[in-house]
């Protein structure tokens, strides 16, 4: 409640200060989801949050070195599908950056507005000032976008340092790195308001690991049988995998705006539904 007292003073606060300035309240709604992102800003100093965002990064990064240094000193190179043989660390890298721009965001926009929402009660006393439940959920979605926006800062510098990539293939997957984040955190978003119970996240991180796995991750999506690839196809990491590859190999084509159409259609549909849900939940 503490919490929630402190989104509804600096709620108030950006209204006051930005009511005056805009009387069709467009820059109020700026600051009012700024203030639901401050929040979690504040809340990110606490060490329990800051070691809870270093997992974001270092789960991929430890995958990266044990199975595509380790197992790949095995494998050695990779055939892609257009002919082309990589080092199987350069054919896992980019998979491991789109996991890295996944995780935090997908977990933060779930699991903890799970726990604001249904536990904390954080939002029960926001949605009586005029914080809307839309600017609930782009507020949390900019937090999601901020730690996407970080891990994939971090893994690009280390991808480039470990010459897996160039430093054009690196600036050019960036954003879509943070597209990513977008999409799993509308994601994240939306199924959070269907969750019950803490037992729902054993299903729901099981269906994530399973995605992680099998989304062209780890082998050439074209191995896998026809029907698992119908599958595959319609995962949204595919699709990130797909497009980061895509730049940091330096053979992006039309399939490229496929996959960033999608993770688009994504986030934005899941910040839309999201949005709707939130509001039957608070203002029932």
């Amino acid at each position: 409640m503490v919490r929630g007292l402190l989104l509804v003073r600096l709620a108030r606060r950006a209204e006051g200060r930005t009511g005056r300035v805009d009387r069709a309240g467009r820059i109020g709604r700026v600051g009012r989801v700024g203030a639901v992102f401050l929040r979690d800003l504040t809340a990110a100093r606490n060490l329990g949050e800051a070691l809870l965002l270093a997992t974001g990064l270092l789960e991929p990064l430890l995958y990266l070195l044990s199975i595509g240094f380790g197992v790949g000193g095995l494998i050695g190179e990779i055939t892609l599908a257009d002919g082309q043989r990589v080092p199987y660390p350069v054919f896992v890298a980019p998979a491991m950056l789109a996991a890295s721009a996944m995780s935090g965001p997908f977990m933060e926009s779930s699991i903890g507005f799970f726990a604001k929402m249904r536990f904390r009660k954080l939002y029960d006393a926001t949605v009586c000032t005029p914080v809307t439940p839309a600017e609930i959920a782009i507020g949390e979605l900019l937090w999601s976008l901020a730690q996407a926006s970080l891990f994939a800062l971090s893994f690009v510098v280390i991808m480039t340092a470990m010459g897996l990539t160039t430093v054009t293939g690196a600036l050019a997957a960036l954003p879509v790195a943070v597209l990513i984040g977008f999409a799993f955190g509308g994601l994240g978003l939306l199924l959070a308001t269907f969750l019950t119970g803490w037992q729902d996240f054993d299903y729901l991180g099981a269906a994530v690991f399973l995605m992680f796995l099998f989304s062209g991750t780890f082998a050439p999506v074209e191995d896998y049988p026809t029907a698992a690839q119908v599958v595959v196809h319609l995962t949204p990491l595919f699709h990130g995998v797909s497009a980061v590859r895509d730049l940091t190999f330096g053979s992006p084509g039309w399939g490229l705006l496929v996959h960033l159409g999608y993770l688009v259609g994504v986030g934005v549909l899941g910040l839309w539904l999201a949005s709707r849900r939130i509001s039957r939940t608070l203002c029932r």
